[in-house]
């Protein structure tokens, strides 16, 4: 479960280039919190991004 549930951000793929420039798989995940927010006047349990907590895209329980 690495995605946000309000903007949708999720993992990302790539390659890690040591420094004799050998290859190898990568993956960044967002740092996603389970929080108890509020939607349409209740609250509900949510997996939300830190920074759509920090920019205030989601009002807490």
């Amino acid at each position: 479960m690495a995605k946000c549930d309000i903007c949708q951000k999720g993992q990302l793929f790539g390659n890690q280039v040591s420094h004799s420039h050998r290859r190898s798989n990568k993956a960044w995940k967002p740092n996603i919190r389970t929080v108890k927010a509020v939607v349409d006047g209740t609250p509900k349990t949510l997996h939300v991004c830190t920074n759509c907590l920090k920019s205030g895209r989601v009002s807490r329980a």
